[in-house]
């Protein structure tokens, strides 16, 4: 695995101040989020100066019961080859459910969701690994991902997990420090107990990130310093092994410059910990996590790589009619069933499946509607100029009960068009703007008529859609 050094998460909103820090040596940029025709300037001087460019895909869903949408696989692989990449990332998640899989309506989470960490689910991932595997021109990683909820009856450990995946596949694996505290706060799980069943080789590279606690709950926010805990975790990392690569993610909330720099040199100073108490241990000696204890020889070696149990991987094109092929199909039908129910619980309001948290799925479904506003507010700027103070409100109010159906572009355009269709903002300027820009981005303009059939029109051409 080449090794990439230090790096930052390349966003729009701070790529000058990227391009001016020092002892930047790769940068991650979101995959869907950059056009391979028409690569932001930034990153093409990145380039040409050396510092190594990685696509970053938030949408595969690779977790889902639903083999790898072929247009996304090839999207992707478009992304790595304009930008050079020696290697894409992904994440271990599902982001839709529903469909002809389950004869449930199609449902768009509009964030990534913790897959269950059972047998089940993780022969899904695997042949969806491999199908993706097969279609990317360079190496795929995958990241474990933050969880708010845990799914009942799971049958493995996050360490148990990863392991099995990235052993049964040959995946990297991108692994996200910040993401390991928020699951040790939400779920109470041990984040050195992770790094312990870990394959260490398999590691691409890390992620470190910000986030806050509020009412006993860790919001893995992307728009937070990176607070004392996580960069602990990435020293008990990097005692144990040397990463290619660490990279700090901020999305949201950037502060100045100078504050991402200070952040790096922490990251910096964290890994250096973590590599000299690696470089002073014995052979045969695990390093130890503060306040733990651990033994030398086979025990320590069995402890921090355990043997995989082994399992029938299914083929990721099992032959039409055959055992293989019926048994992929009902393994993928089960997951599928309860990720449905799982997300029309979150964002259609339907009842909280068995076993559940009611209290915690109540966090992720407003975690979920908060997501959406935010995105929606990105990528239509002009909805809260529109609608001033009221826009939140008014976005979170629509949430409730409509599920995103297909995007963020189709979402904002729904939320306008229900505004308009139900009455639910008042006649005057705002109204006269947003049915001007609803207009504008949803086809040609309505035949003449009453002011209802002419959104009820606009309407059914955005269900065309």
């Amino acid at each position: 695995m080449a090794r990439l050094g230090t790096g930052i998460g390349w966003r729009p909103e701070i790529a000058d101040a990227v391009e001016r820090m020092p002892g930047i040596d790769w940068v991650e940029a979101v995959a869907e989020n950059v056009c391979p025709g028409h690569l932001p300037e930034s990153l093409l001087r990145l380039r040409e100066r050396g510092v190594t460019v990685v696509p970053h895909g938030v949408s595969l869903g690779l977790g889902g019961a639903d083999r790898p949408d072929e247009a996304r696989l090839t999207a992707l692989a478009e992304r790595a080859e304009a930008l050079g990449s020696p290697l894409v990332t992904e994440h271990i998640a599902f982001v839709r459910a529903g469909g002809p899989l389950t004869a449930t309506p199609r449902l768009e989470a509009g964030h990534l969701l913790p897959v269950p960490r059972t047998r089940d689910a993780l022969d899904v991932l695997c042949a969806n690994v491999r199908l993706a595997q097969a279609a990317l021109p360079v190496p795929l990683a995958v990241e474990n991902i933050a969880a708010l909820l845990a799914w009942p009856g799971e049958e493995l450990t996050e360490g148990q997990f990863l392991y099995e995946l990235a052993d049964r596949t040959g995946v990297r694996l991108l692994i996200d420090v910040a993401n390991l505290h928020t699951n040790h706060v939400n779920r109470g799980e041990d984040p050195s107990k992770a790094l312990a069943e870990l394959p260490l080789e398999a590691i691409a590279y890390v992620h470190v990130a910000g986030g806050f606690e509020r009412d006993g709950v860790w919001h893995d926010s992307h728009a937070h310093p990176v607070p004392r805990p996580v960069l602990d975790i990435l020293t008990d990392l990097t005692s144990r092994v040397a990463p290619p690569g660490v990279l700090l993610e901020r999305d949201e909330n950037f502060p100045e410059p100078g504050e991402l720099e200070r952040e790096l040199v922490s990251i910096r100073e964290a890994v250096e910990r973590g590599a000299r108490t690696r470089t002073a241990t014995p052979a045969g000696v695990m390093p130890a996590a503060a306040g733990t204890v651990t033994a030398s020889g086979p025990a320590a070696e069995a402890t921090a790589v355990p043997e995989p149990i082994a399992v029938a991987d299914p083929a990721s094109h099992p032959a039409p009619g055959s055992v293989a092929d019926a048994r992929d199909a009902a393994v993928r039908q089960r997951l599928g069933v309860a990720q449905a129910a799982l997300l029309s619980a979150l964002v259609a309001g339907t009842p909280v499946p068995e076993g559940f948290d009611r209290v915690r799925l109540g966090v992720q479904a407003r975690a979920l509607a908060a997501k959406r506003a935010d995105v929606v507010a990105k990528v239509a700027p002009e909805l809260p100029l529109i609608l001033g103070g009221g826009y939140r409100a008014a976005f979170l109010a629509y949430a409730q009960g409509n599920p995103m159906r297909g995007g963020y572009r189709q979402d904002a355009l729904d939320f306008a068009g229900r505004l308009l269709l139900h009455g639910d903002l008042a006649e005057g300027r705002a109204r006269r703007e947003l049915r001007r820009w609803w207009l504008d981005r949803s086809g040609p303009a309505p035949r003449p008529g009453s002011r209802l059939g002419r959104v009820g029109q606009v309407g059914r051409s955005l269900i065309r859609r």
